[in-house]
Parts: C-alpha cells; sequence; structure tokens
C-alpha cells in the first residue's frame, strides 16, 4: 500500500512525500523509530474518512459507568482469548439496561454479518463518542483491539473519575444554598405576615429593607403560582440564553475568568486534551484527525476554535506546541513547552501522557481544596442572609419601643 506523509524531523523541518508500507500503523511506527513526528499519514488512493458528529455520551440514557465496564469486560474477554461475537453474547446477558441490551445486540448483528465493531458502534454516536470509534477502528486496524479497548476504558474512567471528583465538589454548596432559598421562602410565607399584620396595627413607621421584606413576602403570600411560574420561566430562558450559540463564547469566557474554579476548568481541559491527544497518537492515529476528535471532546468554544487552529497549523507544517503556547489565558505555560519538548525529542506521546497525568492530579487535589474555600464563603453568605432578615424584622421593633417609652 502505498501512504502520502507528512512529517516533523528532529531538527523541526516537515518533510512530505510517497512511501510503501504494509498498514498505517506499521509507517507510522517506523516514524516514530526514526524519531521523527508523524503529522499527517493517509492512503494515496485516499483512505475512508471517518465523520462522525460528537455528543457527549454522559448526555444519552446510556450511563458511563456502563459503558467503563462494558469496555473493561469486553477487552478482558478479548485478552482472554474469546472471539468477539461470543464476548458481546455475554455482556448482552450481563447488561441490565434494556436500551444498552439492544446497542449490543446490534453490534451483535453486525459482527455476524461481517461487519467491523467500530462501523457498528459508529452508528450510535449518542452511545459511543468519535473518540471511542477511532480508537476501536485504531485497534481493529493494527490487530490490537484489546489493548485498545483496556485504553479506552482507562480513559473513560480517569475522566469519570475527575468529573465525579469536581461535581461532588460544588454538591456541598449547591445543597446549602438550596435549603437556604427553601428557609427563605417559607419564612417569607408563614412568619412575616404575622410580624406584618402588628406592625400596621400599632401604625409603625417601617425603614426601606422592611418594606422589601414585606414587599417579597406579600408578593409570594398573594401569587405563589405566579410566582413559581416566572421562576421556571426564568430557569428556561437563562438555559436558553447560555446555550445560545452566540452567548457560547461569552459564557465561555466568563467561566473561565471565575476564581478558582476558572483555574481547575482550564486545568481539566489541559488533562482532557493531553490524554486524548496521547490515547490517539498511541493508537496510530495522524495527527491531524487526532486534534480533530480532540476538538470534539472539548466543550468550551474557545478550546474548540484553538484545536482548530492547531489542525489547520499542523496542515501548514506549523509545529502543534508554538499553536498553545500562543493561548496561555487557556492552556497552562507548562503545556505548550512541554510539547515542544516532546516534539524535539521525539517523545511527543510520552510528554501529552506525563502532562495528563500531572494536571489530572492537579484538579483532584484542588477539588479536595475547593470544600475548605466554599465554607467559609457560604457562612458569610448565610450570615448575610439572616442578618439582613433579622436587622429588617427587629428595627421597626425597636422603633415600637421607643415611641411606646
Amino acid at each position: 500500500m502505498k501512504f502520502q506523509y507528512k512529517i516533523q524531523t528532529k531538527d523541526g523541518k516537515i518533510s512530505e512525500g510517497v512511501i510503501e508500507a504494509p498498514d498505517k500503523f506499521a509507517l507510522t511506527k517506523q516514524f516514530r523509530d526514526q524519531g521523527t513526528i508523524p503529522l499527517m499519514i493517509a492512503e494515496k488512493k485516499g483512505a475512508l474518512e471517518i465523520n462522525i458528529p460528537f455528543i457527549d455520551a454522559l448526555f444519552g440514557k446510556i450511563k458511563l459507568s456502563e459503558k467503563i465496564i462494558f469496555t473493561r469486560n469486553l477487552a478482558g474477554m478479548l485478552t482472554a482469548g474469546l472471539a468477539l461475537s461470543r464476548a458481546l453474547q455475554v455482556l448482552h446477558k450481563q447488561t441490565k439496561n434494556k436500551k444498552f441490551q439492544n446497542v449490543i445486540e446490534d453490534l451483535m448483528k453486525n459482527i455476524d454479518k461481517g461487519g467491523t465493531l467500530s462501523d457498528g458502534m459508529a452508528k450510535y454516536p449518542k452511545v459511543f463518542s468519535t473518540l471511542f470509534v477511532s480508537m476501536v477502528r485504531a485497534g481493529e486496524e493494527s490487530g490490537k483491539l484489546a489493548p485498545s479497548l483496556s485504553e479506552i476504558g482507562a480513559n473513560l474512567e480517569k475522566s469519570y473519575n475527575l468529573t465525579r471528583k469536581v461535581k461532588g465538589a460544588m454538591t456541598y454548596p449547591a445543597v446549602i444554598i438550596s435549603a437556604m432559598f427553601l428557609i427563605g421562602i417559607l419564612m417569607m410565607i408563614y412568619v412575616v405576615p404575622t410580624l406584618t399584620g402588628t406592625f400596621k396595627e400599632l401604625n409603625v413607621e417601617l425603614p426601606t429593607s422592611t418594606k422589601l421584606v414585606i414587599w417579597i413576602s406579600d408578593t409570594l403570600s398573594s401569587s405563589p403560582l405566579l410566582v413559581f411560574a416566572s421562576l421556571i420561566g426564568f430557569v428556561f430562558l437563562m438555559r436558553a440564553f447560555i446555550r445560545a450559540e452566540r452567548t457560547q463564547p461569552f459564557i465561555d469566557i466568563f467561566v473561565l475568568k471565575l476564581p478558582v474554579v476558572g483555574n481547575i476548568i482550564r486545568e481539566m481541559n489541559s488533562a482532557r486534551t493531553a490524554r486524548t491527544l496521547s490515547s490517539l497518537l498511541a493508537s496510530g492515529v495522524d495527527v491531524t484527525r487526532a486534534l480533530q476528535i480532540t476538538k470534539d471532546v472539548v466543550q468550551n468554544v474557545h478550546y474548540k476554535k484553538l484545536l482548530q487552529k492547531a489542525v489547520d497549523s499542523v496542515q501548514k507544517g506549523v509545529p502543534i506546541s508554538a499553536v498553545f503556547k500562543e493561548r496561555i489565558d487557556l492552556y497552562p505555560v507548562m503545556v505548550g513547552e512541554m510539547m515542544e519538548v516532546g516534539e524535539e525529542t521525539g517523545k511527543f506521546g510520552d510528554m501529552l501522557l506525563e502532562i495528563a497525568t500531572f494536571y489530572e492530579s492537579e484538579v483532584e487535589a484542588k477539588t479536595k481544596d475547593l470544600s475548605t474555600i466554599v465554607e467559609p464563603v457560604l457562612m458569610i453568605l448565610i450570615g448575610g442572609a439572616v442578618g439582613f432578615f433579622a436587622v429588617s424584622m427587629i428595627t421597626p421593633m425597636y422603633s415600637l419601643m421607643d415611641t411606646i417609652s
């Protein structure tokens, strides 16, 4: 087979041409053994391009944890020597999720008809992401499907654990704020009206803060359904606003500029980008395709734009590290510098793995520290709210006592 290639040599020069090789993966290994970085490898007559829109599997009805178990078990059975069709039959029986059972059943039918596992998975973009399908296809083409599945399972598990830790750190403040909001509504509906009646009977002059509390109480008491409907409408409007294409860039940059949280998001994206690229390159996917798939994995629009720029730059012969070093507001300085070292030494994939491991550890440590930061902030907010309510209700009582005395 003849392949068109573009590589970066040890001294940073770009070389391209046509070469004959048994397959793409053998050629990729050959280039890496020579200390060069393969930027693009494609069949001269035009290899089949995979163009599947990425949809994050977390939004599907099949849980990520179920897919991790499926991938791990499938890899284990293939390593043990079971045929692919037999392994899928076992997993079909083990899986309790009906929707996942239907997906596995369709994969089995596709295999029985002579199709590949990756082609079957490509029919379900809501279940198997572009990254998932591409790594399975690469494993099939290289004859290393079981190792590829093990790598996918490990990546999914790391992503799952990282996301769970960040969500776990945010659960506590979310519960406290929700409880405070609910208690506030109950106070406004049941406690404030009693005090309001007393103030009106005694004709007490009310300060502005007390008038505001009474107005909120009257609104909630007189039109609870209207208030509830307004809150629901507001939530839906905010959701539509956040998801709107025009506002997405502003929302994404705002999140990145948030204190503490913004830094965690930057490091999460750095870890996710590095691990995805590392896994794809190790599987034999060419650099441009790997960058395109990684672009679909990240959610922030600014990261997507940067990765698309990296694709365009690599096709022009510009090193990947140069693109990442331009945007230190998105990727920490260390990311671009370590990429550059990897390019110079011919160990780009190894450096990406080091980057991923480092920032995953950083995110894990910072999510643990987040609770110690959030707790005093919450105490201040709760204290401020309670203090405002207390002053608003007690001030008229003092005025009443002064009048009586």
